[in-house]
């Protein structure tokens, strides 16, 4: 991952005029959400959620599994990298170089993850603090994509206010309704 300048992070593509709502309440690790439902909201399957928690690329930071039977537990932050990692590899970052650029992502809160864009040339992942920095990696003439976080957030927000969730305390489901009779319901509704 290469920081340019000072470190600091400016927003390159700002969320106000799109209504983004205030990431501040869900970084949390008290609500997790299971490996199933991980991988549905990061578009991801199951064996690499697996793969990825057992080799440390996306540990998930609620709840590891401590044996057979015990739940793995992610957190909306976790789920937001798996979605970020995810992208990264469809455009073909090598692994290697996204895990440089999620050992960079993961010391950032959820609210700061909101402001990173990141750039890569294929090879490189870059977290771009201006306009500027945009315009010079352009001119050198190489293909660049991009991730807005923010955009994979709202998308992750809206996904997952749909999907259940736990608290790690135990107290019951985050949703009032469970995963069986949400099923149900639309099983209901489609016959």
């Amino acid at each position: 991952m290469s920081d340019h300048h000072d470190g600091s992070q400016g927003q390159l593509f700002s969320d106000a005029a799109v209504g983004a709502p205030s990431y501040d309440d869900m970084d949390t690790d008290v609500v997790g959400y299971r490996g199933p439902t991980a991988c549905s909201a990061a578009g991801i399957t199951y064996r690499q959620l697996d793969y990825w928690a057992r080799t440390g690329l996306v540990a998930p930071s609620v709840r590891t599994a401590t044996g057979s039977g015990t739940q793995r537990l992610y957190s909306f932050r976790d789920i937001l990298v798996l979605k970020v990692v995810k992208r990264l590899l469809d455009t073909g970052v090598s692994l290697q170089n996204i895990r440089k650029a999620v050992d960079h992502l993961r010391t950032r809160g959820v609210k700061e993850l909101s402001h990173i864009t990141l750039l890569s040339d294929g090879a490189t992942v870059y977290e771009c603090t201006s306009a500027e920095e945009v315009v010079d990696l352009l001119a050198g003439g190489q293909g660049v994509f991009g991730i807005a976080v923010s955009g994979a957030l709202r998308e992750l927000s809206g996904e997952l206010a749909e999907l259940p969730a736990e608290r790690l305390d135990g107290s019951g489901p985050v949703n009032a309704d469970d995963e069986l009779s949400a099923r149900r319901r639309r099983r209901a509704a489609s016959a």
